[in-house]
């Protein structure tokens, strides 16, 4: 059975998460305070951890930090802070996900699906990836009508950088901050404007209709997805 890790200082919530947890038969662990959270990872490694960020001992970013030192286990931040620039450095440590207090279950329970699915940097990146009607061939760096007909898409340079950088991490949120210091460097972290004028350009030439994209997605005041 799929192992999950909670974190959280609040005994009602441990218990309503675990209880709906198991409901759908995951297998549960819980943990009230970071240091206990991060001995529980390492003594019994989760499939996916559910993660506050308000937590005694160890505080959940710092628990975040030790766990990317040598896992890439999904977390998900389940945390009362709301302030984008919590969930830009919550993301930015490592974070795969981060969903706000108070939730839906059933919004939360589909954010932890979509992090099991996807595949850990211990697996191989897969060769082509399908966005709408093209194929993209990331080793090659092609992209082509999945039919096969017509030429091959152009791309430049700078959008090919960005899509790899997206197609690395599907279905993971990556802050504009880590794109920008990706594909620009270092001191372009306030250049959004760079994004947001290739994204629309991406979005012309890959998506079905680029006023309601399907795979290349903008999250207000975060970053960008992939969704495959």
């Amino acid at each position: 059975m799929t192992r999950i890790l909670i974190v959280d200082d609040e005994p009602q919530m441990l218990k309503a998460l675990q209880i709906n947890l198991q409901a759908r038969h995951y297998t549960v662990a819980t943990a009230a305070d970071g240091r206990r959270a991060l001995l529980e990872a390492t003594q019994n490694p989760p499939d996916a951890i559910i993660l506050d960020l308000g937590l005694p001992q160890i505080d959940g970013l710092r628990v975040l930090q030790a766990l990317r030192a040598w896992s890439q286990v999904p977390v998900i931040v389940l945390s009362g802070r709301a302030e984008f620039s919590e969930k830009v450095e919550a993301l930015d440590a490592g974070a795969d996900d981060y969903v706000t207090k108070p939730f839906a279950m059933n919004e939360l329970l589909a954010r932890l699906r979509a992090a099991l699915r996807r595949p850990t940097r211990a697996e191989p990146t897969a060769p082509t990836v399908v966005i709408g009607e093209f194929t993209v061939d990331v080793a090659g760096a092609v992209v082509r009508r999945t039919s096969g007909e017509g030429p091959a898409l152009r791309l430049t340079p700078t959008e090919w950088r960005i899509l790899a950088v997206l197609l690395a991490h599907p279905g993971k949120l990556v802050t504009g901050r880590r794109i920008l210091q990706q594909v620009w460097g270092p001191g372009h972290e306030q250049k959004t404007n760079y994004l947001r004028v290739y994204f629309a350009g991406l979005r012309r030439k890959l998506e079905t209709d680029a006023a309601h994209p399907r795979h290349l997605l903008t999250e207000p005041g975060m970053g960008y997805r992939f969704e495959p």
